[in-house]
């Protein structure tokens, strides 16, 4: 960003909050920025075992080091002086955390200044087209701050999608060996893989115990494939002491928690993926499957209302879809939740869905990818 030929160096700001999405979206943007533009990239990061979950290469006890090419930093808290020197050309806050105040000093000292960006959370609702790219003038200092919001739209920034990721995608999906060998390795038998294969990630509230017996009482195999820890009461109620259990027609397996590339397997290997969050949510979209999102909860249901605001734009006249949303996350209607009338809708939309995916794909593309579309503002605004 600067005149000289070095090249541009950016800062993530990273505080975990939603144990695995926030760092999740922020090592994608870490990779994708370093591995293809370029850029320097440093991560501060306050959480480095979720972080290692994610991505085994990590060490927990590190206070500096390299991962794939990028700088990680332990955040440990809001002290330190820094000089200009320290500061990155272009300064990313995840979610409007707090920056360490002696760094925002030191951005303030740099000529030219660094382009500050305030990376904020993916909604559908119709007023972040308004707020995207909004300054922000800091109080005292000659700072300014700029909102980035991803989303569904032109006028967004678009969603996370790596260059090569639907080739990747497309190419695992049609090698029935490769999806084989990969459950293969996570202990599932042949006979699971040839049910209707689900994968389950969801925060501890979701209402799984009522899908199972949904899935056991049903007129279908299903294989229903869970991280390690995900709804964890309820799972163990279900497989035992053991790592799975089979009882009707549901095949409960509980599989180790992955890595990003092998999550993403996961998702193209399954028939139907249930997410969380916000970064397994946009991994599922580019999936190529049909898929349920649980929403991060918020106070007073606020979440409820951004959940709608996304069905409203890729489940219109997906009516099975919705309602099983709206269900799953607790949304009440005017009768107790019917699980196996819910499922079984569902189900029989499943191609239905599946032919939306494709359309809702097509769409996000003519979009642009989103560190793409990241970069050329920053640029624009040097």
């Amino acid at each position: 960003m600067h005149n000289d030929q070095r090249s541009t160096t950016l800062a993530i700001f990273c505080k975990v909050v939603d144990n695995f999405g926030d760092i999740g979206i922020c090592w994608r943007l870490a990779r994708q920025f370093h591995r293809e533009h370029g850029i320097a990239v440093t991560l501060w990061v306050d959480d480095l075992a979720s972080f290692r979950r994610i991505w085994p290469g990590v060490s927990v006890d590190a206070g500096e080091q390299v991962v794939d090419g990028v700088r990680v930093l332990r955040w440990r808290d809001q002290e330190g002086a820094y000089a200009p020197a320290d500061v990155a050309d272009i300064v990313i806050e995840f979610f409007g955390v707090d920056i360490p105040p002696g760094y925002v000093a030191a951005m303030a000292q740099c000529e030219p200044r660094p382009v500050w960006i305030n990376y904020e959370g993916l909604s559908a609702e119709e007023w972040v087209e308004g707020c995207h790219a909004l300054p922000s003038m800091h109080p005292r200092l000659k700072l300014t701050k700029h909102f980035f919001f991803p989303g569904f739209t032109d006028k967004t920034g678009g969603l996370l999608r790596e260059r090569d990721l639907l080739d990747a995608r497309d190419r695992f999906q049609v090698d029935a060996a490769a999806r084989a060998d990969f459950l293969a390795r996570l202990g599932v038998g042949k006979d699971e893989m040839a049910a209707l294969t689900v994968s389950l990630f969801c925060y501890p509230h979701a209402p799984v115990a009522a899908l199972f017996a949904a899935w056991q009482a049903g007129d279908r195999p299903v294989t229903c494939l869970v991280p390690q820890g995900v709804a964890h009461e309820q799972v163990a109620a279900f497989v035992g002491a053991g790592a799975v259990a089979t009882h009707g027609n549901l095949t409960v397996r509980t599989i180790p928690f992955l890595s990003q590339d092998d999550y993403d397997r996961l998702l193209w290997s399954c028939d139907v993926n249930f997410v969380r969050g916000e970064d397994s949510w946009v991994r599922a979209q580019w999936a190529g499957r049909p898929f349920i999102w649980h929403i991060y909860p918020q106070d007073e249901n606020l979440h409820h209302v951004k959940l709608r605001a996304f069905l409203q734009k890729y489940a219109e006249n997906l009516d099975s879809l919705i309602d099983f949303s709206l269900r799953w996350n607790g949304v009440e209607g005017d009768a107790p939740a019917d699980w196996p009338a819910l499922w079984t809708s569902l189900q029989a939309s499943l191609p239905t869905i599946r032919s939306r995916d494709a359309e809702w794909q097509a769409e996000m593309l003519a979009n642009g990818d989103l560190v793409r579309n990241l970069l050329d503002f920053a640029r624009s605004l040097r």
